[in-house]
């Protein structure tokens, strides 16, 4: 759930009117800031374009320079609180020709708004099958990292608002910016209309660039990288 990309030279003031929860960053050079409520946050994270329902799983594919890139992930039953709200636990693995390179838990709440905020990531890292390190991880709320949004409750009302996704300065910095919502497309799992789209960048890879597409009701269906051309795309997909 990553972003890649250029920092732009305006990052719209993000106001999610969710009582006192919001995120800002009005411009490039100033400070992001973020204030959440516990009381602005539902127990399930429900959102049509990012649900988190306990035992769904996604399986996604991707053809690499490197060889075959397999990704499942799995909303779990656990919870943990982070900055005083209760979050959802995503486990998430990526395996590169068959061999684990990445193992991450996320956090994800969801707001009184619908917008789904992204609380922590905990990665955990591999080369030939041995763990080389903890790169990427963060915890809202420790060390100065602060959490974003993932997507909103209402996409079409936040057409070209750039937002951050996490801030974890040096380390974790993706932001999204909301480029569509009526996108039609089909992946291996099937073929989908209104299908909103966000351009993904962060600055600390300035050459990279994602597009991703949201389907109702499930979520991320594929993730392209216009630096490769590579496609990571939805191939199954369950929910009790």
């Amino acid at each position: 759930m990553k972003a890649r990309l250029g920092l732009p030279a305006l990052i719209v003031t993000l106001a999610l009117l969710a009582g006192c929860s919001q995120a800002s960053e009005p411009t490039a050079g100033s400070v992001y800031s973020v204030d959440l409520s516990p009381d602005d946050f539902v127990g399930a994270v429900d959102n049509p374009y990012f649900p988190l329902t306990p035992s769904a799983t996604y399986v996604y594919e991707a053809t690499t320079g490197e060889g075959l890139e397999h990704t499942e992930i799995e909303i779990l039953f656990d919870t943990r609180q982070v900055m005083g709200v209760r979050a959802t636990v995503v486990r998430d693995t990526v395996t590169l020709n068959g061999q684990l390179i990445e193992e991450t838990y996320d956090w994800y709440a969801q707001d009184t708004s619908g917008n789904v905020w992204y609380l922590s990531e905990d990665v955990s890292n591999y080369e030939s099958g041995q763990f080389v390190g903890k790169a990427g991880s963060w915890v809202a709320g420790v060390d100065g990292a602060l959490p974003g949004i993932i997507t909103f409750g209402d996409p079409s009302s936040h057409l070209g608002e750039a937002y951050r996704q996490e801030y974890y300065q040096g380390r974790a910095e993706d932001i999204a910016d909301p480029v569509g919502v009526s996108e039609t497309l089909t992946v291996p799992y099937g073929s989908f209309t209104d299908v909103p789209k966000t351009l993904d960048y962060t600055p600390l890879e300035p050459d990279a660039r994602e597009e991703k597409y949201y389907a109702s009701g499930i979520g991320l269906i594929k993730t392209v990288d216009l630096t490769t051309g590579g496609e990571d795309l939805l191939l199954r997909f369950s929910a009790p």
